[in-house]
Parts: C-alpha cells; structure tokens; sequence
C-alpha cells in the first residue's frame, strides 16, 4: 500500500468546516502528509445571480464569484491561524463548477491519495444520511474517503441504531 501523502479537504465552509479541517490535520500529521483544501462555488448559484441580473437587478456574477472567494478566503486564513499545522503543506483550491463533479477532478488532478469530508453541506436538510454532494462522492471517488461525523450528528445516528 502507498503512503499517504496528499490528504484532499473538502469544505462547505459550513458549521462543520472547522471541525473537518482539525480532523484532517489530526490525520495528517503523523502521516507527514500535506493538505489541499477544496472550496466549490455551486454554480447553480452563480447561475441563480445570473438570473437575478438579467430581471434587470444590480448583481454581477463575476463579481459575486470574486466576494465570495474573497470571504472563504479570509475565513479559511482564520481557520488555519487556530490550527498548529505548517502553512508550507497546506494548498488551498477554489473553484467554480458542481461541487461533486470538480471534486472528483481535483482528487485526480493533485493526485491525492485520501479525501476527508463531512456528510452535509451548508443544508442542515437532511439528505437521508448523507448529503446528496457527499452521497455522490462516496459513489465516484477513486482514491478512498474519510467521512468526519460532527457529534450530535453521530449521536442522532446511534440512537437511530437498533441493539436488541
């Protein structure tokens, strides 16, 4: 088996964002791995703000892609200040597309050997276990993944557990 050396975030930049980052870190660590951080911009919402402009609204797609990057940014910086992980081994990526579709191109194109990610997104709507993003990666995914459960998340799922 191949080290581990290339460990792929992905984050929503949801509730859960933080906790997945830490416990990527957790992973890596003792493995000398480094990180590639992944942020998706769903371009179904670059398309609803597209909508938006053509009823005549004062909104620009280019612009809203730009700000949102720059905010996920900014957060992601915040993020990685409370975390001791060296900067030097941390890549972050952000792209626009369908968040399961590049993904999956990222984990090929960097060459990443594990993927870490929550089960939901920035819905709280519960997509039967899984999102329907994370559903789909676990499906598709050609290097294997690690999904973070949050704790009331994982507390829900053991009581929904049947022991008799």
């Amino acid at each position: 088996m191949e080290p581990i050396k290339k460990i792929l975030v992905a984050i929503a930049f949801s509730k859960y964002s933080e906790e997945i980052l830490a416990y990527a870190v957790r992973i890596a660590e003792p493995l000398d791995a480094g990180l590639i951080i992944a942020s998706i911009i769903n371009i179904r919402d670059v398309q609803a703000v597209g909508s938006i402009a053509a009823m005549g609204y004062e909104v620009n797609g280019d612009h809203y892609v730009t700000e949102i990057e720059k905010e996920r940014r900014k957060t992601l910086d915040r993020m990685l200040e409370k975390i001791s992980f060296p900067t030097a081994k941390v890549r972050a990526i952000f792209k626009v597309g369908h968040p399961f579709e590049e993904l999956l191109k990222i984990a090929v194109n960097e060459n990443a050997d594990l993927m870490v990610m929550g089960v939901k997104g920035r819905s709280d709507l519960e997509h039967i276990l899984v999102g329907s993003v994370a559903e789909k990666i676990f499906r598709r995914s050609p290097v294997p993944i690690l999904s973070y459960r949050h704790k009331e998340h994982s507390a829900k799922l053991k009581k929904k557990i049947d022991l008799s």
